[in-house]
Parts: C-alpha cells; structure tokens; sequence
C-alpha cells in the first residue's frame, strides 16, 4: 500500500453489477468521504464509505 493511501484510510467505494466494487476515491476525514459520497449518489448508483487500512503482506 502507498503512503498515501496510508494517511487516507477513508475510501469510497462503487458497487458494481456483476458482485464486484471498485475504489474510486480516499480521504484522510469520514465527514469529506460522507459529503462526496451524496454528491456521487445524485447520479445514481451504489456507493459505500469504508474504513480500508489495508495491513502490508511481509514475505520473510
């Protein structure tokens, strides 16, 4: 995972038609996730905030 996603664990995800979803934006607050994520609905489609500190897989 970047560092960037890192300092942005606020993401905003699309469900799409075939079960599957796709994260289309982060945010370091849940309120700027929250606020984006109504403007998006306005056009229609699925969307979901999540928390997505994701943990870095070491191979050792």
């Amino acid at each position: 995972m970047a560092y960037r996603d890192e300092i942005r664990p606020w993401a905003i995800f699309q469900r799409l038609p075939n079960g599957r979803s796709k994260c289309l934006y982060r945010f370091k607050k849940r309120t700027d996730a929250d606020a984006f994520t109504s403007i998006l609905r306005r056009g229609g489609g699925i969307f979901e905030v999540t928390f997505d500190r994701q943990q870095e897989v070491t191979q050792g």
